[in-house]
């Protein structure tokens, strides 16, 4: 399993992953990595969509992707890639989406265990009732994002 270490405007994301897929792409508080130098060719593609993401040049990810988790986990994970850019689902919506309301906390817990900053878009997902909630890059990050997905256009009164 490779791993490299990428500048990004939310931090050093570092993205692992090998000739079978992308396993994780992270972000963390702290970090004292430097970005790689070199990328290795599997995980080239990976930098290069993320780059076009925060460039504003891409809104979905065309990768292979190989994350480690529970089968609930990846579904949960799968329903995540429907989320369709710019838009938002609360927690409520994706247990409903698996079939069974009573899974929203299982479901909360699979979304915040995403190894797949961004690709997969748990930072999509809002409480029900509007709220930022939940997010283990910090919620200042998924402002961030959903900013950047959804940028609000002042309109000028003059």
């Amino acid at each position: 399993m490779d791993e490299v270490y990428v500048e990004t405007p939310l931090g050093i994301a570092t993205i692992s992953g090998n000739e079978d897929g992308i396993a994780s792409v992270s972000v963390t508080k702290e970090s004292t990595n430097i970005p790689s130098k070199t990328i290795p060719l599997h995980l080239q593609q990976v930098v290069l969509q993320l780059k076009e993401y925060f460039d504003g040049q891409r809104t979905d990810f065309e990768l292979t992707l190989n994350p480690s988790g529970t089968d609930f986990q990846k579904k949960v994970w799968a329903e995540l890639l429907k989320i369709p850019f710019g838009k938002t689902v609360s927690y409520l919506d994706i247990a409903k989406r698996l079939g069974d309301p009573k899974t929203i906390r299982a479901a909360a817990s699979a979304n915040g265990k995403n190894p797949l900053w961004i690709i997969v878009p748990c930072h999509r997902v809002i409480g029900s009732d509007g709220a930022l909630t939940g997010y283990a890059g910090g919620l200042w990050r998924k402002k961030w994002l959903l900013d950047h997905e959804n940028p609000v256009k002042q309109q000028s009164l003059f």
